[in-house]
Parts: C-alpha cells; structure tokens; sequence
C-alpha cells in the first residue's frame, strides 16, 4: 500500500512538474521593505531594475533595445543548454531582443538579490531593464515568444 501512495504521489509530481516547467508568470514582487518618509515636495526616488543589478555585478553588456533575455544556469546544467540554444534562437530572429547569460554560481550575491531559486530561469525584462517575467526550468520557443510580448 505505501509502495502504491508512493507511486501516485511521484506521478502527480512529476506531472504538475511538466505542467509548469518553463512556463512565464508574473513578476514576483520584492520582499517589503520599510516605506521611507519623504517631504511633500520631492520626487519618489527610483527603484533600482534588475539591468542595474548585473551592470552592478559587473556584466556590462549592452541590454536589448526592445528586451533583454536574462538567464541563469550553472555548469552542469543540462536544461540550460537547451535553454541557451532557445533563447540564442529567439534572440537572432526578434529584432531589438538580447540574450545575457549569467553563470549562477559564479554570481552568487546577483543571484540573491534577483531571487533566484533554481537553473534555468530566464527573466524577461523590458527596454528600460525591469523585470516583465520570468520563468523558473526550460522553456519552449513559443513560451519565450509570448512572455516577450509582456515586454513591449
């Protein structure tokens, strides 16, 4: 009997795993934070973008006029290989898009500060460099295509 609820519980795992691999969702709000006090008067300052977090870490490529495709991943990662040849490909044939990759382990505060939790995630972010969407495994071309149109 427990062999059985054992066999269930991974098939359902598994599935939903399936169901929800690579697909775009909202984007994640950071954690709250105090509110600050400001005069009447002033301007709300800005919030720093997820573009400022990697210039910041000190990989200065130039972002995507119309988008930029962030991924994540690690060494020995076989879905971000398959990630990276997606989003190369997306990136060639959708003008103003660029792909920047970043190795997770080597960028470990970048990491932490963008809320990364898992290889591959690829963050969709727009002209301006905040984040749109982001998805957490591998994604498809058609999955890339529409979490790109959030970002226009």
């Amino acid at each position: 009997m427990i062999l059985i609820v054992a066999v269930v519980l991974a098939l359902g795992f598994g599935a939903w795993r399936a169901r929800v691999d690579g697909r775009f969702g909202a984007r994640r709000t950071p954690r709250a934070t105090a509110a600050p006090t400001r005069d009447a008067g002033a301007t709300p300052p800005t919030e720093p973008t997820a573009w400022d977090a990697v210039v910041a870490a000190g990989l200065a490529e130039a972002p995507g006029e119309r988008a930029t495709l962030l991924q994540f991943s690690s060494a020995f990662c076989a879905p971000c290989r398959a990630t990276r040849r997606v989003l190369g490909e997306v990136a060639e044939v959708v003008p103003g898009v660029a792909h920047v990759e970043v190795d997770a382990e080597q960028h470990l505060e970048l990491t932490r500060t963008l809320g990364i939790l898992r290889t591959p995630t690829t963050l969709v972010l727009d002209a301006a460099g905040r984040e749109v969407t982001r998805a957490a495994g591998a994604p498809t071309k058609q999955q890339v295509l529409a979490g790109l149109d959030a970002a226009v």
